[in-house]
């Protein structure tokens, strides 16, 4: 058997061999290459140009962690000049929410991973919910929140605030705007005055400017000139007159540091309070706020720097639902006027958007010689009574004192009582009340049906030094008017001490002849504070009730301003709104000797106060209506 002989390649064919080989492993080289070069390309297309992961830093991601009540540090200005500071702003663009834990970009759709963690709201953010630590802000040029603004031009009042430094002006700091109001929110009001009140012919009381009808000093009480028969709830037409000849009125609403609403509040739910529904008796209310916040000077600040006058009792004013039974109006609860300042004779001592001014007294001089003189007979006047009192009993009113201090005066030798009743009285004789009041060292106000007694001037007017039995009826009240310390020109007796039979004939003893003389003056020399100028005239030196008031105004409203320029937050506690005017320099809030007074708590199945308020606010109106019976 042949055995097959082995092949033996030749050099060339083993060439040939070997070059198939090398193209081969070129090729692959080659597809390699290929394939490396469009991975790198797909990489950068879709990871950098394309696509973006929860890390990444650009802006299009931002929240806003702004706080609703830090708003108020932000200019108002629709067109504010750039300032650059540091803020967390929300594109409108991008909206990143949370929803179960996953962040969602409202631009795309596109989810983020949900294994981005959450972490708990940062200050200031607006809801409750968690943002992710991922999301960076970016700086933009916009105010920051609660900080210091270097540029305070941002501020659209800054006008009016650079005139307080100027000296040379004497109306600097002090210029106020008065709306210029359709004339149903006033002036018409006045020309249907019959229907002002149900029982009182309104229209001999809104003569003179509102003062009333003069007065003729038959009886030697009252001086020659200055005296008029003003009702107590007349103020809104007597406030309004006196602001038409204050000195420092403006047209340019930039300059002012306060702008007045020129409504007639009280007027208006006067003419309501009996045998009206609730829309009636809020339709002037609602036509107002409407009409404000279409007006250029109400976006400066949001209705902040405007103030108005009601002359009644501020529970008129604050009805708590839309019932039908309910008392009042809404005016104090709408939001438009929680921003504004409204001035009552009585405020409520839980809210933070009314403020006590005195009631109007019989006094309305038109020169300061005509208040020095009266002053000087005030002080030369023999006193020959103790202690006074004029008022009717609350028989419906458990909680009312009035009936112990009407048998404690009958018991002593050294009262003079003026007992009020149905029909024709001493009591609503203003020469009869004034006698009395200038015959006496003391004067007792307790509450009526609310906090607050006209009584309370008319008395101090006399140089009758006044008794309080609760702090609300003067010293909550008043603080514009009134010094921090009662105890200058006043007498607080508790009223739990008269229900507990305590003497007020010996607490009066025990006060220092040196003591008396000494709160005697200073009453009188509260006098001119206390008293409302004949509004067709100015004083020319002295300071009346409304110089007072429309200072204080400013002064609010001005420290308003500074605090948002300074970026500084206000943290107060409308409820416990009666402390704030009684602090000293640099204290806070804190336990009160007087809180037991005002502890708004149900006890014994009795309504809670604003309800009992309201109630009293009603009672206060059947007072009325006995006293014209």
């Amino acid at each position: 058997m042949r055995r097959r002989q082995a092949a033996v390649l030749t050099s060339g064919e083993i060439m040939e061999k070997g070059q198939g080989k090398s193209q081969i492993s070129c090729l692959c080289l080659l597809a390699l290459l290929s394939s490396f070069i469009w991975i790198c390309l797909l990489y950068f297309h879709f990871m950098v140009l394309g696509g973006r992961t929860v890390t990444d830093t650009s802006p299009e991601l931002n929240l806003v962690p702004i706080e609703a009540t830090s708003l108020n540090s932000l200019p108002l200005d629709s067109n504010p000049s750039p300032i650059s500071h540091s803020v967390t702003v929300h594109r409108p663009e991008v909206d990143v929410g949370l929803q179960r834990g996953r962040v969602v970009d409202n631009a795309s759709k596109d989810e983020v991973p949900s294994q981005v963690k959450p972490r708990e709201r940062v200050a200031g953010y607006a809801s409750k919910d968690k943002i992710p630590d991922q999301v960076k802000p970016i700086n933009v040029k916009s105010p920051p929140l609660g900080e210091k603004i270097k540029d305070k031009q941002n501020y659209p009042f800054m006008r009016a605030l650079r005139t307080v430094d100027n000296k040379s002006d004497p109306c600097g700091g002090r210029y106020i705007y008065v709306h210029n109001l359709p004339p149903r929110f006033n002036e018409d009001m006045l020309k249907e005055c019959k229907s002002l009140s149900m029982w009182t012919n309104m229209c001999k009381f809104t003569t003179n400017a509102g003062l009333g009808p003069p007065l003729e000093n038959v009886e030697g009480v009252f001086s020659d000139t200055g005296w008029y028969a003003t009702n107590q709830f007349a103020v809104d037409v007597i406030f309004g007159n006196r602001m038409k000849q204050y000195e420092c009125l403006t047209n340019d609403s930039s300059l002012a540091a306060a702008i007045f609403v020129p409504f007639y509040a009280g007027f208006d739910i006067a003419r309501y309070l009996w045998g009206y529904n609730v829309s009636t008796r809020d339709a002037a209310s609602l036509a107002l706020v409407d009409w404000l916040m279409k007006r250029p000077e109400w976006k400066i600040m949001g209705g902040k720097d405007h103030f108005l006058v009601g002359g009644r009792i501020t529970w008129d004013f604050r009805r708590l639902t839309d019932q039908e039974s309910d008392w009042g109006n809404k005016l104090l609860f709408l939001p438009a006027a929680r921003n504004m300042s409204m001035l009552v004779v009585e405020s409520s001592p839980w809210h933070g958007n009314d403020f006590g001014i005195p009631y109007p007294t019989y006094f309305h001089p038109a020169k300061d010689a005509e208040v020095f003189a009266w002053q000087n007979r005030m002080r030369k006047l023999e006193r020959k009574y103790l202690f006074c009192f004029a008022g009717a009993p609350r028989p419906g009113n458990r909680k009312s004192i009035r009936g112990q201090i009407i048998d404690q005066c009958k018991n002593s030798k050294v009262c003079k009582l003026l007992e009020c009743d149905f029909g024709e009285s001493k009591c609503h004789s203003p020469s009869s009340i004034m006698q009395m009041f200038q015959s006496s060292l003391f004067c007792l106000q307790p509450p009526g049906d609310s906090f607050t007694r006209r009584s309370a001037f008319d008395s101090m007017l006399a140089g009758c030094i006044p008794v309080f039995f609760h702090p609300g009826s003067a010293y909550t009240q008043y603080t514009w008017h009134l010094p921090k310390n009662y105890s200058q020109y006043s007498v607080l007796i508790a009223e739990g001490d008269i229900r507990r039979n305590v003497s007020i004939e010996q607490q009066l003893k025990t006060i220092s002849v040196k003591k008396v003389k000494e709160m005697r003056e200073a009453v009188i020399n509260l006098i001119p504070r206390v008293i409302y100028a004949d509004p067709r005239s100015k004083l020319e030196t002295l300071k009346d009730a409304f110089d007072i008031a429309v200072q204080a105004v400013i002064n609010k409203v001005t420290k308003l301003r500074k605090d948002m320029v300074e970026g500084r937050k206000d943290d107060f506690i409308e409820e416990l709104s009666w402390k704030y005017a009684l602090l000293e320099e640099g204290q806070y809030i804190g336990p009160h000797e007087w809180d037991p007074f005002f502890a708004k708590r149900k006890k014994d199945g009795e309504p809670d106060t604003d309800s009992s308020s309201a109630e009293a606010a009603k009672n206060s109106w059947k007072s009325e209506r006995r006293q014209h019976s």
